[in-house]
């Protein structure tokens, strides 16, 4: 079994990160001075759920994020609603007392925003599968590993990240880039419909035809901006067998490599998605992995061109045919352990008594390519994965089916992108090497970001994360949440 860090060496990271933390930090006593004091054991008499408050034994497990930066932090309570009906009482306590509110699904925001010094409303234990006609409904809380899998006994899938415990919710809420997005597009391009409970505590269904607007907005506006998703409704796709490849090459044909794969991987058949990863952990490495939906001989065919266009055939290679709910676990780094294990362990909602995965803890930043890089660009790529460290820079492909929706249909603006960059550090030095790194590529990729990728240190972040459509999330923003009770530090 890989743990996070080795994973990141065989598959492409979907929404998880992280940085500093210290706008979640605000003690919470300074945001409602002159406030009533909460009536904590209301809420928990109130509620169908639980909740959980310090002192509790489980208080120093259920306020821990995916990120181990943000231990720190201890909210005045973490409540698991049990339903939509509970979400709504937290929401009322909040603005009552005005006790700070944060959603928390999966856990795993860059800037530790899954938490906070207030009342953190997690949906974990909202996280039903269910399936019918061709329509998939999923819990807001339910993790992608447990999505997968579910959906598997009913021959279909969603198009969805590789990260195992990530939450639906916060993937879909913000645009969702996933190992089969080429060909069936963003998470949110598949939603039919979700139900969110919006600050005055109404329970709102939303679909192209009710509250399209905010139906809009939820498909690439990121999460706590306007309400807490208690559900989602996916088209399906039908699953097949599909093979799965992971490339490497020498160091040494790291340019090659990633002229070779920019000019390759965005303009593949749809049916193809890839990634490139750029790795220091302990020694400079470069890999191209990804997925195929179809057989090993057409995908061999098309992993010839890419050496063609290197020049070399790679000096490694794994190239495998295998049903796509395996496909799903060798990308999650779980092919050799159970769905249930494929967890974090623990006896909290979204944990289970079996699962073996750990926390992380390290610091990224993103990028969005509208076009290649240049020569000068590869160089600079390649001399900042060179600096010793532990760091990678992961590029995963984007064109086909994301790029044939218009810019302004969902509130995700990056159709255009051909590829997007994560920067991803552990250990010490991380933030350091993130920064510079970022910056050092930004006369290259220009400022554009993914709002999944949440950066707290951008000061352009509405124009990198939204681009013309901030505009638009600003009214629908004012319209369903005037008095702002969802904040955060990059609120729309």
């Amino acid at each position: 079994m890989l743990d996070r860090r080795e994973f990141l060496r065989v598959s492409a990271l979907t929404g998880v990160a992280v940085s500093t933390g210290a706008a979640a930090a605000m003690p919470f006593a300074a945001t409602v001075a002159g406030a009533a004091a909460p009536d904590w054991r209301a809420l928990a008499r109130g509620l169908d759920g639980t909740l959980i408050r310090p002192g509790d034994a489980a208080y120093d497990r259920a306020r821990l994020v995916f990120n181990s930066a943000f231990d720190k932090i201890r909210p005045a309570a973490v409540a698991y609603p049990k339903n939509a009906t509970d979400v709504a009482e937290c929401l009322a306590f909040a603005r009552r007392f005005n006790v700070p509110v944060t959603a928390r699904s999966g856990g795993h925001s860059y800037a530790g925003w899954s938490t906070g010094t207030g009342l953190v409303v997690d949906v974990s234990r909202m996280s039903g599968v269910t399936y019918k006609s061709g329509r998939a409904t999923v819990g807001a809380g339910a993790r992608l590993v447990d999505v997968y899998a579910k959906l598997a006994a009913h021959g279909v899938s969603i198009p969805a990240g590789s990260c195992p415990t990530v939450g639906v919710a916060g993937l879909t809420l913000g645009g969702g880039i996933g190992v089969v997005s080429r060909k069936y597009g963003l998470t949110c391009d598949t939603l039919a419909s979700l139900q969110v409970v919006t600050a005055d505590g109404k329970l709102l269904t939303c679909s192209p035809t009710q509250h399209a607007d905010l139906y809009w907005a939820s498909r690439g506006g990121g999460g706590g901006n306007f309400g807490v998703a208690t559900s989602f409704t996916f088209r399906t796709h039908p699953t097949q067998n599909v093979t799965v490849f992971f490339l490497h090459w020498p160091w040494a044909r790291a340019a090659k490599v990633i002229s070779a794969w920019q000019s390759w991987a965005p303009k593949a058949p749809d049916a193809l998605w890839s990634n490139l990863h750029l790795n220091h952990d302990p020694s400079p490495d470069v890999m191209v992995g990804g997925l195929y939906l179809g057989s090993q001989a057409g995908c061999e065919r098309l992993l010839q061109a890419l050496a063609d266009k290197v020049g070399a055939s790679p000096s490694s290679r794994f190239v495998s045919h295998t049903t796509y709910q395996h496909a799903m676990m060798i990308m999650a780094g779980c092919s050799t352990i159970s769905v249930d294990q494929c967890h974090r362990g623990g006896d909290l909602p979204g944990q289970t008594a079996s699962g073996r995965l750990v926390r992380d803890g390290f610091n990224a930043k993103s990028h969005m390519a509208y076009g290649p890089l240049s020569a000068a660009g590869i160089n600079a790529l390649i001399a900042q994965t060179a600096i010793p460290g532990s760091h990678s820079i992961l590029l995963d492909a984007l064109g086909g089916a994301v790029s044939r929706v218009r810019s302004d249909a969902t509130a995700f603006p990056h159709r255009q992108a051909i590829f997007s960059v994560q920067y991803y550090a552990h250990r010490a030095g991380a933030l350091q090497w993130v920064r510079a790194a970022h910056n050092a590529m930004r006369p290259h990729f220009g400022d554009h970001a993914y709002v999944n990728y949440i950066d707290p240190e951008l000061t352009d972040w509405r124009a990198q994360y939204y681009g013309p459509n901030a505009a638009r999330l600003a009214k629908v923003k004012a319209a369903y949440d005037p008095k702002r009770l969802f904040r955060l530090p990059q609120s729309i």
